[in-house]
């Protein structure tokens, strides 16, 4: 039979402690401290990691923290030492009132998982306050007829403390006639009450001073003083009585302003007018009993004034007074005592303990999304409240202990479907009838970072003025991620290359944040005509993806560089060219030819030539468009024989670019030693046709040879170009305006005037254009030439000094050319 009850035993524990740990799970224990009120801040509680049985670098990683239901942070925890601190001053008669207990709950949580702790600290009273009477001086009137045993109350004394230190006694300074005597009512108040002991006699003593002293039970002995003030009067000897000392009355909280609370009733056996009685609210009522109740002077019923909160007050005590109208005035005192019940007019609350985190779309059921409470300030049946979710929801509620819970998962989560939940949680109390009330609570669902950044565009096409202000904005790339949060945060940068050897980076730099590209400097078309940008878009996630896009700058050409004279080439290196001219010179005689180039391209290298100015502008025109200098009229005998002119050379840029050239042109009276040969030759006709025929022969063969070597320049230089820096006019890979098919060469001869030149212009739709010019000296019988480069702007004093060793000396002459 003994082994029977111990193995009974045994089943009963295991099943008690198996509850138990089902229990803890999720309460996780309640951890209880004691200290006194008024400690000092940083005073130790307790050490909160080791009750709850945590280590101290849980207390960090798991972000430990504390929240006070009281509203303020009186506590705090030393993440160091696992140690609960006093982080703020504490009042219990501030907290607790006149509370016998005084608890401060405080709700502990930590996350991952997130588990909540209850810790509740009792705060235990010190004697920190003395009694104090609410006047310190009071006056009395009392008739010398008074009856001996008549009783006065007098107002008690207030000490906040509780327990032992509350108020215990009252002394009364030593008088023949007067004593002092405690009564205590409802609630356990101590009313002081003057008693006379002895007739008074107004004729011996008319005033009376007394000391009230109160004493409390605290260590050492705290007290409060209030002088009292007696005058002694005559006549009117009996005080009004009401037919109950102490009232009680119950009201409902709901009640409406005006209901009658209590009718109360005194009388006075006295006659006349000594019997006549109003009523009052005792001198000593507080603000707070004045403003919710009022009290008719002449019945002495007692009126509801304001609205009652049961929860704010449960009680109220209400002291009375009746005075008769006789001289002196007499009164009568009673009590009523108000009780307050509660009806269900507070709406059940909903507390979020911790905020929702955010939840990834591949959780598992039951993770704890956040932590919840609900209160209803009403008392029983209607404090009772149930906590419920929307059908379908894939959440649920997790009830853990006094109306604590735990928000989880409870079903699948796409967030390709749903990125956030607004889970509308209602409470519902059970009052009759039933209030309610709901939260919002989002969540939202992270995702993976399965979606890379897509640019709007695979590649950009920017257009671009030369001579820009560096700094300035080329253009604006964008991407986006249909990711979230940081997976769909994007970073723009700029993949490494080269153009012209020289990294990319060097030119241009993009604001990682929005993807506007900006230039580091100023570009120069005649250097750079185009090149190409490789854009990175990468995301934040983990492993973090990317993608790119090809930006495609082309540099357009404005008018920047002045036409520069290669030919005279004294011009050109800026002195006054001379030439020579017979006086018989008739109409159309060519006197020379100004040449010039401009490094810029289209309309703005178009160039064209301006007589400026002229000692006789009659004399001399200008062509145009090919710079000849030629006579309008024959020289006549009046003509001088130094003439200046000033040829003026212009673009067709905006604004216009110019240029000028001082010629100086001596007219001569006879031919030179040339003209003579040809004289004299005269006779020989087919020797002179035949040295004009082998002129013209050779003229051919080097604009032939001119050709040739400019198209295998070009050859070259492309594909040097496109194994070095990738860009070349024989690419096609990278833009597709170099397939336009209406691309094209054209070669342009000029053999007349003193110089001959041959250019080679490429062109395309974007007006993109290169131009090789070949200039030969005037003498077809070398084949010197200069080949002056595109896209740079030409250093044309080395073109001259090159023109120089080919060109004769300035006594040299086109019709001397054409007799030799």
């Amino acid at each position: 039979m003994t082994k029977t009850i111990g193995y009974r035993d045994w089943r009963w524990q295991a099943l008690w402690w198996h509850h138990f740990f089902l229990l803890w799970s999720t309460i996780n224990g309640q951890t209880r401290y004691s200290i006194p009120e008024e400690l000092k801040q940083g005073s130790v509680v307790g050490n909160l990691a080791k009750d709850l049985g945590l280590g101290l670098s849980e207390i960090f990683d798991r972000k430990l923290r504390v929240a006070s239901e009281a509203g303020k942070q009186y506590f705090s925890v030393d993440a160091g030492k696992g140690e609960l601190l006093v982080n703020d001053r504490i009042d219990r008669e501030a907290l607790c009132g006149q509370s016998a207990s005084c608890v401060l709950p405080l709700q502990v949580v930590i996350e991952d998982p997130l588990q909540l702790f209850r810790v509740e600290v009792e705060i235990q009273d010190m004697n920190d306050n003395a009694p104090s009477f609410p006047s310190n001086d009071v006056t009395l009137e009392i008739a010398e007829s008074t009856s001996v045993g008549v009783r006065f109350p007098l107002e008690s004394a207030i000490d906040p403390d509780v327990g032992s230190n509350s108020l215990k006694s009252y002394t009364l300074s030593k008088d023949d006639c007067f004593n002092i005597r405690i009564k205590e009512v409802a609630g356990g108040r101590k009313v002081p009450e003057l008693v006379l002991a002895k007739v008074l006699d107004r004729e011996k003593k008319s005033v009376h001073k007394l000391l009230l002293t109160a004493l409390d039970g605290g260590s050492p002995v705290r007290s409060g003083t209030s002088q009292i003030s007696i005058t002694v009067l005559d006549n009117n000897d009996n005080v009004p009585t009401f037919d109950k000392t102490l009232y009680k009355v119950s009201v409902a909280e709901n009640a409406e302003e005006g209901a009658i609370i209590v009718q109360t009733k005194a009388t006075d056996i006295d006659d006349g007018q000594n019997s006549e009685i109003e009523y009052f609210f005792g001198a000593h009522t507080p603000e707070s009993i004045l403003s919710l109740f009022t009290i008719d002077h002449e019945s002495g019923t007692v009126l509801l004034k304001g609205k009652l909160d049961f929860e704010s007050a449960a009680n109220y005590e209400l002291d009375i007074s009746a005075k008769d109208k006789g001289n002196p005035r007499m009164e009568g005192h009673c009590t009523v005592h108000v009780e307050v019940l509660d009806v269900n007019d507070n709406a059940p609350e909903i507390i979020l303990t911790s905020h929702p985190k955010p939840v990834r779309e591949d959780s598992p059921n039951n993770t704890v999304v956040a932590l919840l409470s609900a209160r209803d300030l009403d008392s029983g049946e209607n404090g009772k409240i149930s906590l419920h979710l929307p059908k379908g929801s894939p959440f649920a509620l997790k009830s853990s202990f006094s109306q604590n819970y735990a928000l989880v998962t409870s079903g699948a989560l796409d967030r390709e479907s749903v990125s956030q939940y607004d889970i509308e949680v209602t409470a519902t109390d059970s009052g009759s009838p039933p209030l309610s009330s709901k939260k919002m609570i989002p969540v939202s669902i992270t995702d993976v970072n399965d979606n890379p950044p897509v640019f709007s565009q695979r590649s950009y096409n920017v257009y671009l003025k030369e001579n820009g202000v560096p700094g300035s904005i080329l253009y604006s790339v964008s991407a986006s991620d249909l990711d979230f949060g940081e997976n769909a945060k994007v970073s723009y940068s700029i993949l490494d290359s080269r153009v012209q050897d020289v990294s990319v980076s060097s030119y241009v730099y993009i604001n990682s944040d929005n993807g506007s590209i900006y230039s580091m400097h100023s570009f120069d078309y005649e250097k750079l005509k185009v090149f190409q940008i490789q854009v990175q878009a990468k995301d934040q996630g983990s492993p973090s993806l990317s993608s790119n896009a090809t930006v495609h700058v082309f540099i357009l050409d404005q008018n920047d560089n002045a036409p520069a004279v290669i030919y005279p080439s004294s011009a050109a290196l800026g002195s006054l060219s001379h030439q020579r001219m017979p006086r018989s010179a008739k109409a159309g005689h060519l006197v020379t030819k100004v040449t010039a180039v401009d490094a810029d391209s289209g309309h703005n290298a178009w160039i064209s030539y301006k007589l400026a100015e002229a000692t006789d502008a009659s004399l001399f025109t200008v062509n145009r468009y090919t710079g000849e200098v030629r006579t309008k009229r024959a020289v006549s005998e009046q003509d001088d024989s130094s003439q200046r002119l000033l040829i003026e050379v212009r673009d067709d840029g905006e604004p216009v670019q110019s240029a000028t050239v001082a010629v100086s042109i001596l007219l001569e009276d006879a031919l030179h030693e040339p003209i003579l040969d040809l004289r004299q030759k005269a006779s020989e006709p087919s020797k002179k046709t035949g040295r004009i025929t082998l002129y013209l022969i050779l003229s051919l063969a080097s604009v032939s040879v001119l050709s040739l070597l400019t198209f295998l320049i070009l050859a070259v230089k492309c594909i040097r170009s496109s194994r070095s820096s990738g860009s070349c006019c024989t690419r096609r890979s990278d833009c597709d305006d170099y397939k336009n098919p209406n691309r094209n060469l054209q070669i342009q001869l000029n053999t007349d005037g003193p110089i001959k030149y041959v250019e080679v212009l490429g062109g395309d739709m974007l007006s993109q254009s290169q131009s090789f010019r070949s200039c030969m000296s005037p003498m077809s019988e070398y084949s010197d030439f200069t080949l002056i480069k595109p896209s740079s702007t030409t250093d044309f004093k080395e073109v001259i000094s090159v023109l120089d060793a080919s060109l004769p000396d300035s006594t040299w002459t086109f019709e001397s050319q054409q007799v030799s």
